[in-house]
C-alpha cells in the first residue's frame, strides 16, 4: 500500500472542512425554513440506538471491571482505598465513557453511515436527488448527524451508569471497599461539571464522527471497492479526529474549571 500524496490530503482536508461549512449553512437553511427531515432522523436515532447499545454494554462491563481492579491494586499499594470511589468515578465519567461511546459510534454507526452513503453515491442517487432539487445535505446528512449526536449522548448517561455500577459492585464485594467510601469519595470528587463535560465530549465526538462518514460516503468513488475504501478512512479519520477532540476539551476544562482537591 503507498501512502497518498500529500497534496492529496491537504487537498482533502480542505474539501472536508468545506463540506462542514455547508453543512452548518444546510442545518441554518433548514431550521429557518421549517424543512428539517425529522422523519430521516427519527429512523437514523433507532437504527443508531439499536446497533450500538448492545456493544457498547458488552464494551463497558469488562472495562469497568478493569478499572476497578487497577484502581483497587493501585489505591491498595499506597494506603489510599477510601479514595478509590472517587478515582474510579472521574476515569469512567471524564475518560471512559464517552471514549467508548465515541468507538462505538465511528466503528459500528459511522462505517454503516458510510457505506449507506457510499452505495448511494456510486448508484447516482444522490445525483438524481440533487437534480429533483432535493438538497442531500439537508436530506441525508443532517438527520443521520443530528440522530449520531443525540444517540451518542444517551449512550454516554447509559455507559457512565453501567461502568460505575460494575466498578462499585466490584471493589465493594471483591476488594472489600467499604460500600459508604466508595460512594462518598466518588460524590466530594465527581461535580455536575464533569458529567455535562462528559456529555459535551461524546455529543462533538458523535459529530465529528458522522460528519466524517458522511463526507466519505458522499465522496466515494470506483464501485464497490471504492466504498470499502472509503470505509475504512472513514472509521481511521473519526478515530483520529475523536483522540484529538479529547485531548482538546480535556486541556480547556482544566484551564476553565480546576480540580478543587474534593472541597
Amino acid at each position: 500500500m503507498t501512502a497518498p500524496p500529500r497534496g492529496r490530503t491537504v487537498t482533502e482536508v480542505g474539501v472536508l472542512f468545506g463540506f462542514g461549512a455547508d453543512a452548518v449553512v444546510a442545518a441554518w437553511r433548514a431550521v429557518r425554513l421549517g424543512r428539517f427531515a425529522w422523519r430521516e432522523a427519527v429512523g437514523q436515532m433507532w437504527f443508531l440506538a439499536g446497533v450500538t447499545a448492545l456493544p457498547s454494554v458488552l464494551v463497558m462491563i469488562p472495562f469497568g471491571v478493569a478499572v476497578a481492579a487497577q484502581v483497587g491494586s493501585l489505591t491498595a499499594q499506597i494506603g489510599a482505598q477510601a479514595y478509590s470511589g472517587a478515582v474510579v468515578g472521574l476515569l469512567v465519567v471524564g475518560q471512559a465513557a464517552p471514549l467508548v461511546c465515541a468507538l462505538m459510534i465511528a466503528g459500528v454507526g459511522g462505517s454503516a453511515m458510510c457505506a449507506d452513503l457510499g452505495a448511494r453515491t456510486i448508484r447516482e442517487e444522490t445525483d438524481a436527488l440533487e437534480v429533483m432539487g432535493l438538497p442531500v445535505l439537508e436530506r441525508l446528512v443532517l438527520p443521520r448527524v443530528l440522530a449520531a449526536v443525540v444517540v451518542t449522548m444517551l449512550l454516554d448517561a447509559l455507559v457512565m451508569a453501567l461502568g460505575i455500577t460494575v466498578s462499585f459492585v466490584f471493589q465493594v464485594s471483591g476488594q472489600g471497599v467499604a460500600a459508604g467510601s466508595f460512594l462518598g469519595t466518588m460524590t466530594d470528587f465527581a461535580h455536575l461539571s464533569d458529567f455535562v463535560v462528559s456529555l459535551v465530549k461524546s455529543a462533538v465526538f458523535a459529530l465529528l464522527a458522522s460528519g466524517v462518514a458522511c463526507f466519505k460516503g458522499l465522496t466515494a468513488k470506483g464501485g464497490p471497492a471504492g466504498v470499502g475504501n472509503a470505509v475504512n478512512e472513514a472509521v481511521v479519520l473519526a478515530f483520529l479526529l475523536v483522540f484529538i477532540a479529547n485531548i482538546g476539551i480535556g486541556e480547556l476544562y482544566a484551564l476553565i474549571a480546576p480540580p478543587d482537591g474534593g472541597a
